[in-house]
Order: structure tokens, then sequence, then C-alpha cells
């Protein structure tokens, strides 16, 4: 595979039924090409993650993943409130999510952690106001 296949999606912040579709497509789209099953969990973990954060705290945003030969890379894009203390977002179990999202079991403060943890790389560019971009990538071993 050298040419780099690329998948959109948009992730709609009004229904928290619908949150994650986008991560099952592209888990069937990247068992389709016959990616290690290994791969797909953690690429399939890290963009849940990230389009529940949408969902949550953005109103939505849009998605993109980019297979590559040797990588996939995660791209998570809104227009949301931004955040204002990216390193105290990344503790584990830091949440800014209302109790009627808690309610529902989302919002422990685990997202982008776990965005992390399942990932080879992640970078988040953030300004309050404006939104928030989250580039993560997961590498293929060759």
């Amino acid at each position: 595979m050298s040419d780099v296949l690329s998948f959109r999606f948009n992730v709609d912040g009004e229904d928290f039924t619908s949150a994650g579709q986008a991560s099952v497509q592209v888990k069937k789209d990247l068992r389709r090409l016959g990616l290690d099953p290994e791969i797909i969990r953690r690429v399939s973990i890290a963009m849940y993650e990230g389009e529940i954060n949408m969902v949550i705290h953005a109103g939505g945003g849009q998605a993109e993943v980019q297979v590559a030969e040797d990588a996939i890379t995660i791209i998570l894009e809104d227009k949301g409130p931004g955040i204002a203390d990216i390193e105290q977002a990344m503790q584990a179990g830091f949440s800014t999510a209302p109790d009627a999202v808690r309610s529902l079991g989302f919002g422990a403060g685990m997202g982008l952690p776990n965005m992390k943890r399942y990932t080879d790389y992640m970078d988040i560019q953030s300004t309050v106001g404006v939104g928030t971009r989250v580039t993560m990538r997961v590498d293929i071993p060759q």
C-alpha cells in the first residue's frame, strides 16, 4: 500500500447514540485492508475516546483517518470551547464533563489519557474560544 487512504467523518455533537460510529466504520475499513488486529484495536480505542470528547465538550467536529504503509494518523478537529490547560486535562480522572453527561456513564476523565496510551504519538493544539485539533499516530511495524 504505497498510497495514503483517507477517511473523513462528521461527528454529530447532539446525540450520544451516534457517538462512536466513525470509529466503528474505521475498524471495519481497517479490517478490510487486512491490518493487524492489535493496530486496529489501538486506533479504534483512540478514535472512540476522541469522538466522545468532541460530543461531550465541543458539540461535535470532524475526524480524518489517514492510512499509510507505516502508520495510521487520526486528526480530530472541533470548534468547541478549547482546552484551557492541556497538562491538567491530560491527568487521569480530570474532567469538566457536566453531571448530566456523567450520569450517562461518560466523562470520567480518561479520554485524553487513553488516547495517548493507545497511540505512538499525540499532539493537542487548542485555543480557548476557537477549538481544538488533536493529531494521533499509530505506527505499523514493518
